[in-house]
């Protein structure tokens, strides 16, 4: 049986992700990172998470590459950073974004981020035209509860939020 590609997007576009992007320094220095909405928790022990890259991306080798990553989660405040980090066709997404190293591992923290999460790389699995990334935890964070931050969303190909109720 064969599925039709842009059916198989469509519907899994019926799926809200959330939208993180996942960050590490490479080897030579410089921060680099890329949107990712394919972020899941894994395991509470030991604690440990994971993301699913494209098998050919770029900045996916420069990540794997240092050996950890930090993911941020972005805020419904935050949408321009998901194009920003999302096009490959952006040489440089960290011009103009402020960010600070991760404690652990100096992963970029995103500034402004509701949440991140700084992880060693404990296995890559193949699975198709991805990898599945899982990283062992080993510091995170989140924004204090009294700035209420409102999360970041993908939707059926466009951008929203979340905002609790009650």
């Amino acid at each position: 049986m064969t599925i039709d590609p842009n059916l198989f997007r469509q519907v899994l576009g019926h799926f809200p992700t959330g939208v993180t992007v996942v960050t590490a320094t490479a080897a030579d220095g410089e921060p680099v990172g890329f949107t990712i909405g394919s972020f899941t928790s894994v395991s509470l022990d030991p604690p440990l998470v994971g993301f699913l890259p494209m098998v050919d991306s770029a900045r996916w080798h420069a990540i794997r590459d240092s050996g950890s990553f930090c993911v941020n989660v972005l805020g419904a405040h935050q949408a321009d950073l998901c194009w920003q980090f999302a096009k490959s066709s952006i040489e440089q997404p960290f011009e103009g974004v402020a960010w600070h190293p991760s404690p652990i591992t100096g992963s970029p923290v995103i500034d402004g981020s509701i949440a991140w999460i700084d992880c060693a790389i404990e296995q890559v699995i193949d699975a198709g035209d991805h990898h599945f990334v899982l990283g062992r935890v080993l510091e995170l964070e989140h924004a204090h509860p009294d700035t209420d931050p409102n999360a970041l969303l993908f939707f059926k190909g466009g951008l929203g939020q979340f905002q609790r109720h009650g």
